[in-house]
């Protein structure tokens, strides 16, 4: 199964972007909300992460993000540990969701794909950009916070030009029919592509003269 991974910068609207793959019929793994999910309710997750950061880390069976925000925030080594008790977790639950999905491809929407390491896994990878100022005002709008605010987790990530160097294909997401057909043109493009991938395959482990 090819993993095409996609993401972008805050309020790139990766989202969005995903939403018009999964319109298409792509299978779109929301890396974001999954680690939400283990980190609230996988056992061995949770027993880590106490382990790592007290009792308070959940109260009354609920994750205190407050609580484990304050602990990472401008804290490189302890986000380290979070991001290594959480990441290998969910990069296990992803392959075990993939082997279930019939989609052509599958699509692993990621804030921090190159971040974490997780783009090392995927086969093609697809950066949502838009420019700064419109950014900066969805996620102000989104979130009810400052300028100020916003651009201090813009410095948290990496930037445009890093994520561009590494990435297969970028999507400029600033008018939503405009980046639809970008997604059709990628979409269309990548399903040949995983055509060409199966049929490598079977010719690898069977005689066709054709081949």
């Amino acid at each position: 199964m090819m993993v095409v991974g996609l993401t972008g910068g805050i309020g790139s609207g990766k989202s969005t972007i995903a939403k018009a793959f999964a319109a298409l019929g792509i299978a779109v793994f929301n890396s974001d909300e999954e680690a939400k999910a283990l980190i609230a309710n996988n056992a061995q997750v949770k027993k880590r992460i106490i382990a790592a950061f007290g009792e308070e880390a959940y109260q009354n069976g609920e994750y205190n993000r407050a609580y484990i925000a304050q602990i990472v925030f401008n804290n490189s080594e302890k986000l380290a540990i979070l991001n290594g008790i959480v990441h290998p977790a969910l990069a296990k639950y992803f392959k075990q969701w993939t082997k279930k999905q019939t989609s052509p491809y599958v699509l692993k929407e990621a804030a921090i794909l190159f971040e974490s390491g997780s783009y090392k896994d995927c086969d093609y990878i697809i950066t949502v950009t838009a420019p700064e100022e419109v950014r900066i005002a969805r996620v102000m709008a989104r979130d009810h916070c400052t300028e100020a605010q916003v651009r201090a987790r813009m410095a948290q990530q990496w930037s445009d030009t890093q994520r561009i160097a590494l990435s297969n294909a970028v999507i400029e997401n600033v008018d939503l029919e405009s980046a639809k057909e970008q997604v059709k043109r990628i979409n269309d493009e990548l399903r040949v592509t995983n055509d060409e991938l199966r049929m490598t395959k079977v010719c690898n482990t069977t005689t066709f003269v054709n081949c």
